[in-house]
């Protein structure tokens, strides 16, 4: 969007117009929910271009990186499909010129106060269920410096928060430095004036590089929380996912990173109906979800897709079965997530405001992302700027969400 931004087009994500003449599709192609929403948006838009209301259509992304020849075989409509790292090729083909001067730059698709942040492209993990490294290829990570810069361009223009982002997180640096490096990136990040708030998404548990809780204890501006995808607890499980750990390890590193940083808050993604998957596999990860009390929890039934380790297994467990045990998990965290926000009730918190909804300003505190975890909400009868920090005094509580008023 930079890029064509700089060549003069005017370019809008997800516009409400809907009056675009050209329209370039983003894709994903992890799972297959994820599958299903890219192909029926590229349908819906492949049935505008047939009825004339949209001059060109293109596809760029994980999807059409994946499964090309089909996508072109299926739907013919599209004028071309671009994998993902066809960036200069898509460029090209709008006869727009790629300005390497612009890197670092780019025009946010969220709210301006938050920016996803991107530290590295691809995976160099072999996790058996996982379709990203055939997909986004091998690790390799952003130089330091052009991270630094791409904050401070952020910064200026109203950015108070970095979601920090990749594949793994943890793996940071081992391509370009020859040493996990995480800690250091995020020292100079929290240097860059006007980043308030710095959270880490998608770490990965083996071979966490402790370091990094040294300098989220130390630095005002690292959030106390740690998204850390661990997919099963039980060892068979764990073995046959290829996941490089084990259930007391597991355990155990996440008691460490409790230790270490008092009052973080641990957000984890689990799995469901991994093939083999059994009912005694499945309680197993049951207790130990009401054991760890997780503060954040999600969980996916299990994808079967191509050219993974696990296609090779036998997809045993039933779609409604997998469907249902996911439910038993959640019933169990709900629970959990009650408790814990009930403890927040007369509780103060600095809150960042993310938008306004009906009567009331929603926002997040330092334990919570955007979109997936809980929020906050205070009567717009209180004046907040949306983007803006306050101070709030929680009321009341329930599973996901938290009332409170200004202090």
């Amino acid at each position: 969007m930079g890029q064509l931004k700089a060549n003069s087009f005017d370019v809008e994500h997800e516009s409400d117009k809907d009056d675009a003449g050209i329209i370039i599709i983003n894709t994903c192609g992890f799972i297959e929910n994820a599958k299903q929403e890219s192909i029926d948006t590229i349908i819906r838009y492949a049935d505008a271009k047939k009825e004339g209301l949209i001059n060109k259509l293109y596809v760029t992304g994980c999807l059409s990186e994946r499964y090309k020849p089909e996508l072109e075989k299926e739907i013919p409509e599209v004028d071309a499909y671009f994998g993902t790292r066809d960036l200069p090729r898509l460029l090209k083909t709008l006869k727009a010129d790629y300005k390497h001067e612009l890197i670092g730059e780019r025009l946010l698709t969220t709210p301006n106060h938050f920016a996803y942040f991107k530290i590295a492209e691809g995976c160099d993990r072999p996790c058996s269920f996982c379709a990203i490294p055939l997909m986004r290829g091998k690790h390799i990570s952003v130089p330091m410096e052009q991270l630094v810069q791409q904050a401070k361009n952020l910064a200026k223009n109203g950015t108070k928060e970095l979601i920090l982002i990749a594949q793994d997180l943890t793996y940071y640096g081992l391509d370009l430095y020859k040493k996990r490096n995480l800690s250091e990136l995020l020292n100079q990040l929290s240097d860059v004036e006007g980043i308030e708030w710095i959270r880490l998404h998608y770490a990965f548990p083996a071979g966490f590089p402790m370091d990094v809780l040294d300098v989220m204890r130390e630095r005002r501006n690292v959030c106390n929380y740690l998204d850390m995808p661990l997919q099963h607890i039980s060892d068979n499980m764990l073995k046959s996912m290829r996941r490089g750990t084990t259930k007391q390890k597991t355990i155990d590193l996440v008691n460490n990173i409790r230790d270490k940083v008092p009052g973080i808050a641990v957000r984890t993604t689990l799995i469901s109906g991994y093939p083999g998957e059994t009912e005694k596999d499945h309680e197993e990860m049951l207790k130990w979800v009401e054991a760890t009390r997780f503060d954040r929890l999600g969980i996916f039934p299990y994808s079967h897709e191509e050219n993974t380790h696990a296609h090779s297994l036998k997809d045993d467990v039933d779609a409604d079965l997998k469907q249902k045990r996911a439910e038993a998990v959640m019933a169990v965290q709900q629970v959990i997530s009650d408790e814990l926000n009930q403890k927040k009730v007369g509780k103060e918190f600095r809150v960042l405001f993310d938008r306004k909804e009906g009567e009331y300003f929603i926002g997040r505190t330092e334990f919570d992302s955007p979109e997936v975890d809980n929020e906050v909400l205070v009567k717009a009868n209180n004046y907040v700027r949306v983007g803006d920090f306050a101070n709030v005094k929680i009321t009341s509580a329930e599973p996901y969400d938290l009332f409170g008023e200004l202090i």
